[in-house]
């Protein structure tokens, strides 16, 4: 899967005693459940039902062997939509932002005598490492990825709208071709001004803080798996940490061959879907090997049947073994 360039590493760490948001649900993470999370609907929106806003989507954490894919939603009256995020609080693609500044943003929002808490509503979807290998290992009917996040983004958005948000224009930064995946949010959201673009995170500073969401939430998700870890084992290969959780980044690489059960590999916050979780596997758990037979169609899939309808070249040996079983063939004691 994708990875980022040596430059950007340390941009995809996790901040050193990142803001644990709400978003955080302790439990589920660690058990490899995903999740969504809700913040409160905002007074200056419940106040007044008929105020138009605007919704904004990004996700964070696509591309790593460790930790979930975060899918996160900002949305927020339209009439303060670049005052308050983009000119106020510099708001910008959380990849560009600091690991440090991404937090600090997340912990005002989440601040209740902040002006962002009293005039935005978030939500993120946190899709657990199994849960995303689960559905991309499907024996039949892969459950790729962008059909994950398509549906996660989906889901989101229906949220808000059920919880009676007045959501007049969407922004989200797009998978696959841009073109496609707006009509398709088009037929779902008729009344909704939708925009799908590359960069949107950006462009729109809406998406700009869906991304810092997405990505505080991915960052804490991933220490308190980390964590969990560390409380377990104290050897100093774990001490070491496992970096932003890329494949590229050599923190990562060199947790994963260092921590890996030679039959289960690892826990709930790797993805055994990934290519190098794979390749660990083949080749450093050399002494099991496990073959699960996979019908290339469904003719050559097993049947009940199968089991109570003896082939032509089974006949002959599966008798003479029963006459083994049962002294003579009837036949043969008759005559």
């Amino acid at each position: 899967m994708e990875g980022v360039n040596s430059a950007d590493i340390e941009q995809e760490t996790p901040a050193t005693n990142v803001f644990i948001a709400p978003s955080i649900h302790e439990k589920d993470i660690l058990l490899g459940t995903s999740y969504t999370h809700h913040s409160a609907v905002p007074k200056t929106i419940t106040e007044d039902a008929l105020i138009e806003c605007v919704l904004g989507v990004d996700e964070a954490g696509r591309g790593p062997v460790l930790g979930p894919m975060v899918y996160g939603l900002l949305y927020l009256p339209l009439t303060c939509h670049r005052s308050l995020l983009a000119d106020a609080h510099h708001f910008d693609d959380s990849k560009v932002l600091t690991p440090a500044v991404r937090s600090s943003l997340m912990q005002t929002l989440c601040t209740p005598s902040t002006e962002l808490y009293h005039n935005c509503g978030w939500a993120t979807r946190v899709m657990s490492a199994r849960d995303i290998s689960a559905g991309m290992l499907k024996p039949a009917g892969t459950y790729n990825l962008n059909a994950q996040a398509m549906d996660a983004t989906i889901e989101l958005i229906k949220d808000v709208f059920a919880k009676g948000v007045n959501v007049r224009e969407i922004y989200i930064d797009t998978i696959g071709s841009p073109s496609v995946y707006q009509k398709k949010l088009e037929r779902i959201f008729p009344t909704t001004m939708i925009t799908v673009a590359k960069k949107a995170d950006s462009l729109y500073p809406c998406v700009s803080a869906a991304s810092v969401c997405a990505k505080v939430t991915r960052d804490a998700a991933l220490e308190v798996c980390y964590q969990s870890y560390r409380l377990e084992e104290d050897l100093e290969e774990v001490a070491e940490g496992w970096g932003s959780g890329y494949p590229s980044d050599a923190r990562c690489t060199t947790w994963l061959k260092r921590n890996m059960h030679p039959f289960f590999g690892w826990g709930s916050e790797c993805r055994f879907s990934w290519g190098t979780a794979k390749d660990l596997l083949e080749t450093k758990a050399s002494d099991f090997k496990v073959d699960w037979p996979t019908p290339d169609n469904e003719e050559q899939a097993m049947r009940v049947t199968d089991f109570f309808v003896a082939t032509p070249e089974d006949d002959e040996s599966e008798s003479n073994e029963l006459s083994g079983w049962f002294s003579r063939p009837v036949t043969e004691a008759m005559w």
